[in-house]
């Protein structure tokens, strides 16, 4: 066949809806993150991705920022890293937002904020029990937080886990109640002192959502295997975020 210049890789008109959801899906789950590798992960050219990119960041759903340099410095320019603002993030929903700060700012008026800090315990508990014996079962607080990462993502959370120093990253690309919590801390709060009660050790929340950053980002220190059943009490100081 003969060449004619065309992209072929690029898809057609009709599907472009769906790919640019697909692209803007990993820019969500794994940003920032090059054009480059979007390309490589969803089986299109390098052209093809960039238009859609392009498309997100015109419309204020995405933003680029340079790549840091690693090693000599080279010649030419930077690499470019994208991610999703949270225009771009509401695409994949904040579902019943109005609804949820209204019934809160309605409990807080009736119970105050104790009454607030009260549901949200009553609510990451529900999610830690759940959950709760498929991450302890795990060898060491590297695999509790890859655990614990696919557990967040059965949840809506689009999250990974990755070892960074003498730690593990847990990252949540997606918070389904950001808006809620940016009025209602104690969502955050009493999740980051759930996932420390859960591992049996401090972790430290660096990042969220809720308060302007682009993933929540919780550190969780290397600890050894702690053998302990699913009923078990594991107490902990918590974590309060930075």
């Amino acid at each position: 066949m003969k060449n004619d210049g065309t992209d072929h890789t690029a898809v057609p008109a009709g599907h472009d809806g769906r790919t640019r959801h697909a692209v803007a899906r990993l820019l969500l789950e794994q940003g920032p993150v090059t054009a480059a590798s979007v390309a490589e992960q969803l089986g299109l050219s390098p052209t093809a991705v960039r238009r859609h990119i392009d498309a997100l960041v015109a419309d204020g759903e995405a933003i680029s920022r340079e790549a840091p340099r690693r090693g000599q410095r080279g010649r030419g320019r930077p690499a470019k890293l994208f991610l999703l603002t949270e225009q771009g993030r509401a695409r994949f929903g904040h579902a019943y937002d109005d609804l949820a700060v209204a019934a809160l700012r309605f409990l807080a008026e009736q119970g105050g904020e104790e009454a607030v800090r009260a549901f949200a315990e009553r609510r990451v508990s529900a999610f830690v029990d759940q959950h709760r014996a498929a991450i302890l079962a795990q060898a060491d607080s590297a695999e509790r937080a890859k655990a614990l990462a696919v557990a967040l993502t059965r949840e809506g959370y689009a999250a990974s886990a990755r070892h960074v120093g003498a730690g593990e990253q847990l990252c949540q690309h997606l918070c389904p109640v950001a808006h809620v919590a940016a009025e209602f801390p104690q969502l955050c709060e009493t999740e980051t002192a759930a996932f420390a009660d859960l591992l049996g050790t401090h972790v430290q929340r660096l990042a969220t959502i809720a308060r302007g950053d682009a993933v929540c980002t919780t550190h969780i220190p290397n600890t050894p295997r702690i053998t302990v059943g699913p009923a078990d009490d594991l107490t902990s100081d918590g974590g309060e975020p930075a």
